[in-house]
């Protein structure tokens, strides 16, 4: 929109724009495939904006997303890095982040707050095998411990990290300094874009090969998230090699169970399974063969995979060969907001993320 407002103002625009409202929902129509629920998503954090900790300030893109965040009132970032490289950055690319604050974690080392998010830390994992000086060296040299350490306490409300750096080495920050809820499991979520509409897929990052009790709560963890933060009704598919018992083998029986489970634990669950993934997704095929299905006779818009291996690879062919968008991963069971970025994410990746981490900060408020 900057561009056409400045191509009208030079006298290089051959027709001028009278509605711009118009013209900006134009735009992002032409963006994505289904854009809609990120507008949603990008209405409810313009609300009530939050303190989002940028762990990885010293880049192109999370500065290029942190300025696009804090120009349309997402949310209020704070850059995590070498002070002196983001501003050279900042001002290398004309980035307009005047007054945004930047901190350091290696130049901390003598503040109230570095001694406290050091003090936590220990007391957490000195019996994990951490020592205070080790807590002390990854505080300094690790910012993705002391992005966590802020949220932990109350010095911001989410953070989003994971640009540069893989999923488990940004994530084990997180889990050693703030951790799950109680009573509760973490679990990795990805909702795709694609031309159906948007389909959210579970676990995709987390568990390696849970079992069936482990897959009733990583559904009930996705119903609730679908549900808050996306404003979407779940309509849950078990996924396997086979359709309600038609193929026996420990896959498809765990996944009957987790069924099960959720049937009797949380009847209020749309759910139904164990299901092959194009019956689930097909309402046709479902609906003609199984009509007993209890899926309200719809096509199912969240899908738990019975392993790590499947769901990740599922996320991944959707996204390359299925031109699906895929955002995410989007954390699920943390008793704060984290939120951790595919490996290379671009601008716009990044931006959708800080739209949910937001949403999801505010949902935690009530």
């Amino acid at each position: 929109m900057a561009v056409a407002k400045a191509a009208i103002a030079s006298g290089v625009a051959r027709q001028t724009i009278d509605n711009w409202d118009e013209y900006t929902t134009e735009l992002r129509k032409r963006l994505g495939k289904d854009d809609g629920i990120m507008r949603t998503l990008s209405a409810r954090a313009q609300n009530n904006p939050k303190r989002v900790v940028f762990a990885e300030a010293d880049n192109y893109k999370t500065l290029r997303a942190a300025q696009i965040v804090q120009e349309e009132g997402i949310a209020i970032p704070i850059l995590l890095g070498d002070e002196e490289r983001i501003r050279h950055i900042i001002e290398e690319y004309a980035f307009e982040l005047e007054g945004t604050q930047i901190i350091d974690p290696s130049k901390q080392s003598k503040t109230e707050e570095f001694k406290k998010y050091v003090d936590h830390l220990y007391t957490k994992r000195q019996r994990r095998g951490i020592s205070h000086l080790e807590a002390e060296k990854l505080m300094r040299s690790n910012r993705n411990y002391y992005a966590a350490s802020m949220v932990e306490f109350g010095q911001a409300d989410t953070f989003i990290s994971g640009l540069t750096r893989t999923y488990p080495n940004t994530i084990r920050p997180a889990l050693q300094v703030i951790g799950a809820k109680p009573g509760s499991r973490v679990a990795g979520m990805y909702m795709m874009l694609t031309k159906k509409g948007p389909i959210f897929l579970a676990d995709t990052t987390v568990n390696e090969d849970p079992c069936a009790e482990d897959l009733a709560e990583i559904t009930i963890l996705v119903n609730n998230a679908v549900k808050e933060r996306f404003n979407i009704t779940p309509r849950i598919a078990m996924l396997s090699y086979s359709n309600f018992g038609s193929t026996e083998g420990r896959v498809a029986d765990k996944a009957r169970e987790a069924v099960k489970i959720l049937h009797e634990k949380a009847p209020d669950i749309i759910v139904d399974g164990d299901l092959q993934a194009n019956f689930a997704l097909n309402k046709e095929m479902l609906n003609a063969n199984f009509p007993f299905n209890k899926l309200n006779g719809e096509a199912a818009n969240t899908l738990i995979f019975p392993n790590l291996e499947s769901g990740n690879i599922a996320y991944k062919l959707l996204q390359e060969v299925g031109e699906a968008e895929a955002v995410g991963p989007i954390l699920l069971g943390m008793n704060k907001p984290v939120h951790v970025l595919q490996l290379d994410s671009s601008v716009r990746e990044i931006v959708n993320m800080v739209k949910i981490a937001v949403v999801d900060a505010q949902s935690r408020e009530k």
